[in-house]
């Protein structure tokens, strides 16, 4: 599904260049529940952002799905991160102009999908994450907690393939932290949605199947 060779991002400052990431090589299947760990400044939220398509790297390839993500045109590549790649952010990233129904509508606003039928899909996705009773609320009126679970059922709610969580739990206490990565256990083993998650935490990177450690911007051997 994804396929990393030799990528590398630096910033240039002044006549220095300043290397994020250095020589990355990963490929991961479909399926799979990954976890990347590293300290601080290892180049982590980069490497997720490359594999999101939300940011690209000075130089290297970068297959999704089978497509030289940077070979083919934005509009191409727009429409790939689209229909397959979902986001789960620490800081929730909510509109707190819209409700939470809103909110989680938001991705099916840009595919051609009939207003009956977002509907019906949205409505699932508020039963599945049991905050039903929260649709009409603004994001100020709920918990972290909530505000993560509707994060995640807005990334869902377009049935990606490919889920990226950068640190889902870090604004969270450890019981809706529990909570939050059991639902990404539960989607990545039912739904096959494959799952790349960034953690500080040793306790979520447990969850993976396979956890991937970043030193300096370089994989760890």
């Amino acid at each position: 599904m994804i396929r990393l060779e030799k990528i590398y991002k630096w910033h240039n400052t002044g006549n220095n260049r300043v290397f994020i990431l250095k020589d990355i090589n990963l490929t991961i299947q479909e399926g799979e529940f990954v976890s990347i760990m590293g300290p601080s400044g290892s180049g982590k939220t980069t490497l997720l952002n490359i594999i999101g398509m939300l940011d690209e790297p000075s130089e290297g390839r970068y297959d999704f799905m089978e497509q030289d993500v940077y070979r083919i045109r934005e509009k191409q590549r727009s429409d790939l991160y689209k229909q397959n790649i979902g986001f789960v952010f620490q800081a929730y990233h909510l509109i707190d102009e819209l409700t939470v129904y809103e909110n989680i509508e938001t991705p099916l606003l840009y595919q051609n999908i009939k207003t009956s039928e977002r509907q019906a899909i949205v409505a699932d996705m508020l039963d599945r994450f049991n905050i039903v009773g929260k649709k009409d609320l603004f994001p100020v009126q709920l918990s972290g907690g909530q505000q993560q679970l509707v994060g995640i059922a807005r990334a869902l709610v377009a049935k990606p393939r490919l889920l990226l969580a950068d640190e889902p739990t870090g604004n969270l206490n450890s019981k809706q932290g529990e909570e939050i990565m059991e639902i990404f256990r539960k989607i990545n083993r039912e739904d096959g949605v494959t799952i790349i998650q960034v953690t500080h935490s040793e306790k979520n990177a447990a969850y993976g199947q396979r956890i991937i450690h970043l030193l300096d911007g370089r994989i760890e051997k």
